[in-house]
């Protein structure tokens, strides 16, 4: 009798430590557990610190404490930063960390930002780590009082010559994941730059990996985007972008908002998570042709097949 009793004590307390590991919390109720934070620390200081820090303080790598780290998670549930560190850490070698070090080095990162500990140990499971979020008023970063000096640059090239050599390339790099794994490794055999003519990519491919590529192409959409609404930059044509046209304002959100969707789908390091993005980048992208550049019923003079001479006017 009192083993059955006991028996259903030790099931009833499980139960209840499931649904509360279920419940959302924040990473101020003790989330992980010090022991679990000691065997991180070792891991750590093993695989992380050279980048980072002796005591994450940033190093090669950016600061893992603070309150501009925290600021970068701060919107996002913690699968966020146990994705990023499973997935593309260490560096030189992204992927290696099971799941298991990763929660122990998130639970030691946790520990150093003086965030309490519990009794029970961080799980490294997606579902739980989604339930988890940092405090409604976690730190804000720092933003300079003085207006940047960047938007007094007037522009260099025109629309057409931003278009073609920062978005369009950068595109088909994240286009290209549909048909091509990142992960693969690829060798270019030699003198292939030469039989097939100048190829802009091939003299830099082997300089950072495959994924690398991908998560920089995705920050080159979302970072180049607002170039379309520099001042006083003009059409192929001649006209000036339209850069006060509320469509076009939408247009520019809508692809900046892409390309930080394809980083974020970048960071999972899965083929198919990018794949399914690529599609909203090509989505962003007709949306803006369908009003500005590509107009039905035009097109048909021979002399100007691309409606050039119309471009940027609706």
């Amino acid at each position: 009798m009192r083993r059955a009793v006991l028996s259903t004590i030790v099931s009833v307390c499980a139960v209840m430590l499931t649904v509360q590991a279920q419940q959302p919390q924040t990473v101020l109720q003790g989330v992980y557990a010090e022991n679990q934070a000691r065997r991180g620390q070792t891991i750590y200081k093993a695989q992380c610190a050279l980048c980072h820090g002796e005591m994450l303080e940033g190093r090669l790598g950016p600061p893992l404490t603070g309150d501009e780290f925290v600021s970068d998670f701060a919107k996002q549930p913690l699968s966020e930063l146990f994705g990023k560190i499973r997935n593309t850490m260490p560096q030189d070698n992204p992927g290696k960390l099971t799941p298991e070090e990763t929660a122990d080095i998130l639970a030691y990162i946790l520990q150093a930002g003086k965030f309490p500990a519990g009794r029970a140990e961080l799980r490294a499971d997606e579902a739980a780590l989604k339930q988890i979020t940092w405090p409604a008023n976690a730190a804000q970063p720092k933003t300079a009082s003085t207006p940047s000096p960047a938007s007094s640059f007037p522009p260099a090239g025109n629309l057409a010559q931003v278009m073609r050599g920062i978005l369009f390339p950068n595109s088909n790099i994240i286009f290209t994941v549909q048909t091509h794994d990142p992960a693969e490794k690829r060798t270019t055999p030699e003198g292939a730059a030469l039989a097939g003519g100048f190829n802009w990519t091939i003299w830099g491919s082997d300089i950072y990996s495959g994924w690398d590529l991908v998560d920089y192409a995705a920050v080159a959409l979302a970072e180049s985007a607002p170039l379309m609404l520099t001042p006083g930059r003009r059409c192929e044509n001649g006209k000036p972008v339209p850069v006060n046209d509320p469509e076009w304002l939408k247009f520019t959100e809508e692809l900046a908002e892409a390309g930080r969707a394809a980083y974020k789908a970048s960071q999972t390091r899965n083929q198919e998570t990018v794949s399914d993005i690529s599609g909203v980048i090509a989505e962003a992208c007709l949306h803006c042709h369908q009003v500005y550049r590509d107009k039905p019923g035009r097109g048909r003079d021979p002399v100007d097949p691309s409606n050039r001479a119309s471009r940027c006017t609706k």
